[in-house]
């Protein structure tokens, strides 16, 4: 019979696994040994009389031995972040707005504790994967760009636009015909202009993935709320991106997730939050929806040993401390709270950079760092001494118009339920009494 390309068959795994060699199984099945070996090696497909015969002799059923391959969909996507070398890769999936987003799962962004399933994975478009071109709204070819071992491209301009600074804005496999003018320094390109999209192979029932929440932030409680709001909500998914306080603001502008969680104070207005997103949100409606006040602080080995009591004494001390990246809130809760004068770049530790609060934490636990910035919950978590600097405001920051999406309307409902307060308060660190308030609107 003739094959079907979309036919595939288990028969040569299950038959291993019985312990039979092609000839027993043809001499039970009463066909020949050919025939088994055609089959297993995809070369035609059984008739339905033999496909019967080789589940009885198995003892299995014939769903078992042969299935269909169906073609799975495919959806456009906006990459999310900076795009991985690799034409194909594994990614998350989360409908934002009116578009998808694809969110890789490489480096730590793959896991949480256990490896993250994929939702899907991308796919080249068309042409040769990794080469693209640059052109300008006329058409015309500005600039070939090619996939480098060395670099994450190459890229080779016409003279008319040599002194235009495109490697900076350049990444593998995110530019495809997009015009010289849409294109921003790496890191704040917009979504709209396009050039980061991909087309994703969809993995999973794509109804559970149109029911995700996407949020970005830093603070550990973001995977406790996700896990509490899952269990009340069956049917909705949170998917955490963990960044810095204005790495998520920035994915909150760029479109990319639903929610961005930070805790940045502005010692000029002395307010938390407010002035960085009516920066950043230029043009778009939010609310500021809050967590709660959590402590900040130092973390120090146990009994403080040496006796630090400042951040001025990291300084006289020659401590070593470990700093979150820039753009943090403990990285500017340090700056600000150093003494005038101190060069902070001078600072032993400053190029000892992590990118969590639990990586604070075990740099000190493990005697890399003789201190860093953090909070009271994980110093309690890792059972170190915590000095306290400033009591800090963590507000969600929501797009308005995600305000009527259900799985946004089903996240926030869970904001006041005690199973989130019971959680908060054994945790500790946190003043919760106004968890789920709204804190500011930004228009």
């Amino acid at each position: 019979m003739k094959l079907d390309v979309n036919l595939c068959n288990n028969l040569k795994s299950i038959r291993t696994r019985l312990g039979m060699s092609q000839q027993e199984l043809a001499n039970i099945a009463g066909v020949t040994r050919q025939s088994i070996g055609g089959v297993e090696l995809g070369q035609y497909a059984p008739s339905v009389a033999m496909s019967l015969r080789l589940a009885k002799a198995l003892g299995c059923q014939v769903e078992d031995l042969f299935w269909f391959e169906e073609d799975l969909p495919e959806v456009e996507a906006i990459l999310a972040g900076s795009a991985p070398k690799q034409q194909q890769s594994r990614v998350s999936l989360a409908r934002v707005g009116n578009q998808w987003i694809a969110y890789p799962l490489v480096g730590n962004d793959a896991f949480r504790i256990e490896m993250i399933p994929a939702d899907g994975e991308t796919v080249a478009v068309d042409g040769f994967p990794g080469i693209s071109k640059l052109s300008n709204p006329k058409g015309e070819t500005l600039a070939v760009i090619y996939p480098d071992a060395r670099e994450s491209v190459r890229v080779e301009e016409l003279p008319s636009i040599s002194k235009l600074p495109l490697a900076s804005a350049l990444r593998l496999g995110s530019v495809t015909e997009v015009a010289s003018n849409e294109y921003q320094p790496e890191g704040e390109a917009q979504n709209q202009n396009g050039t980061n999209k991909v087309l994703v192979r969809i993995l999973d029932d794509i109804d559970k993935l149109h029911n995700t929440v996407v949020i970005a932030g830093c603070t550990p409680v973001l995977s406790l709320l996700a896990r509490a709001t899952e269990r009340w909500h069956p049917q909705l998914r949170i998917h955490y991106r963990f960044a810095h306080s204005k790495a998520a603001l920035r994915s909150l502008c760029r479109g990319e997730v639903h929610i961005a969680g930070m805790h940045l104070y502005d010692p000029k207005t002395r307010e938390h939050n407010i002035p960085f997103v009516r920066e950043a949100l230029t043009g778009k409606s939010a609310v500021l929806i809050t967590l709660g006040v959590w402590e900040e602080g130092l973390l120090v080995p146990p009994g403080n040993p040496r006796g630090i009591k400042t951040v001025s004494d990291l300084v006289e001390f020659g401590a070593t401390i470990v700093t979150h990246e820039a753009g943090s809130g403990g990285q500017m809760l340090l700056e600000r709270k150093l003494q005038e004068g101190v060069p902070f770049p001078t600072m032993k530790g400053f190029t000892h950079i992590v990118h969590s609060h639990q990586d604070v934490a075990l740099s000190v636990v493990s005697g890399i760092a003789d201190a860093g910035i953090s909070t009271a919950s994980i110093a309690a978590a890792f059972g170190l001494g915590f000095i306290p600097l400033h009591q800090t405001r963590y507000d969600l920051v929501i797009i308005k118009e995600y305000l009527e999406e259900e799985p946004v309307k089903q996240f926030l409902s869970i904001l006041g339920h005690q199973v989130v307060r019971s959680q908060l308060e054994i945790l500790g660190g946190y003043d919760i009494s106004k968890i789920g308030e709204i804190v500011a609107n930004i228009s």
